[in-house]
């Protein structure tokens, strides 16, 4: 997957920009602050409906603007092979450009993908798939489970078609269920939306744990490159209730008191989460700052190498602040696999990547400042 274009409009800093990126190792950068971090959140945004710091109404609009607009076009592979082995480059297929996008005031949204207009935002999602490792990304690890479900989910929807009308489904159903449970209804409507929760969620909670059960050997294989001190490790699905006992319309026939009293469901695939579980520490809460960074940047990895298996093509990789956050060793352990995989890379930071150098890659440069975003001579 390739972008070839991408405008900004009324996006933080920036009134109106364009940015024209190169296949291969795409190098931004700028002093802090210029702006250079929002480029890749419009990327971000319109592959995941949201910023990777925050909510589109939290500041991410330009001051004095109604709305911000993102506008990106692509190359993807179209009728790619499927291979259990090779990731590093797309499979047979052709090549096939690709439009979308994305008008957002921060209350209401318009979007449109390859010229028609979408009814949800899932939809311009399900389209382009970017990857982000971030300064945020930690909390992949060391956050709520509502990121984990979110990173499950966007895996699934680029890699199954069916599960996206199974996801609208069960939301469907838990929304109603909740709106009947608020209302205090104990009638029959509650015993059909049960059903219809029940009949949703199972197969969804299948999906999610066999698409983590996919991911295993390859977190596992990175884990140890990127950080063997942490030992062996192995991914870990809870789906919610207790699935190993009883059936889920079973689970909310049981909670439906406590579910009453709260007025909200409390059990079921909206509640599950996944956990790491290392062989060299006891949990989570033992790793450093520095290891929950290396944890997630593997599962980030993971997820990219997956989608490249099954899709034949990696996703869009972008690395915001890539020398703040890795060492030089890491980042050279990184940008190698990358380089090799012949995914799209953006970069951001102050200056080049230490470990950039050293591996002689082609580099296409860009630099922000005042609000502009241009292309460096020779880059």
């Amino acid at each position: 997957m390739h972008v070839t274009r991408l405008e900004l409009r009324g996006l933080r800093r920036f009134g109106e920009v364009r940015l024209d990126p190169a296949p291969g190792l795409n190098l931004i950068t700028g002093d802090n602050g210029a702006g250079k971090t929002s480029v890749l959140e419009a990327l971000h945004l319109m592959a995941y409906g949201r910023s990777f710091r925050g909510r589109v109404r939290d500041g991410l609009i330009r001051a004095g603007e109604p709305a911000l607009e993102v506008f990106v076009e692509w190359l993807e592979t179209v009728g790619a092979v499927s291979s259990a082995t090779a990731v590093a480059e797309p499979q047979a297929g052709y090549r096939r450009a690709r439009k979308a996008g994305l008008r957002h005031s921060g209350q209401d949204w318009t979007g449109r993908l390859d010229g028609a207009p979408v009814a949800h935002l899932g939809e311009l999602c399900a389209a382009l798939a970017v990857v982000s490792f971030e300064p945020g990304s930690h909390a992949l690890v060391t956050g709520g489970g509502e990121t984990r479900r979110r990173y499950l989910d966007w895996g699934l929807f680029h890699v199954e078609l069916g599960f996206m009308p199974q996801w609208r489904r069960y939301a469907r159903a838990l929304k109603q269920r909740n709106a009947l449970l608020k209302a205090r209804v104990r009638d029959g409507q509650l015993d059909a939306w049960d059903h219809e929760l029940a009949d949703a969620g199972e197969p969804l909670s299948r999906r999610r744990e066999q698409y983590l059960e996919a991911l295993q050997p390859r977190f596992a294989a990175l884990l140890a490159e990127l950080a063997p001190a942490l030992g062996a490790s192995r991914l870990d699905y809870l789906p919610g209730w207790r699935r190993d006992e009883l059936p889920l319309d079973d689970a909310l026939l049981l909670a439906r008191e406590r579910d009453l009293a709260a007025g909200y469901t409390t059990v079921g695939p909206h509640r599950a989460d996944w956990r790491i579980a290392f062989g060299a520490l006891p949990g989570r809460e033992a790793l450093s700052r520095g290891q929950a960074k290396l944890t997630a940047l593997a599962a980030l990895l993971a997820q990219a190498e997956h989608h490249a298996q099954l899709r034949g093509e990696w996703p869009v990789i972008a690395l915001d602040d890539l020398a703040s956050e890795l060492d030089r060793q890491h980042q050279a352990r990184v940008l190698a696999r990358l380089l090799a995989s012949g995914a799209q890379v953006f970069i951001t930071g102050t200056e080049a990547p230490p470990a950039l150098a050293a591996l002689g890659a082609v580099v296409h440069r860009f630099h922000v400042e005042h609000g502009e975003l241009g292309r460096l001579p020779g880059g």
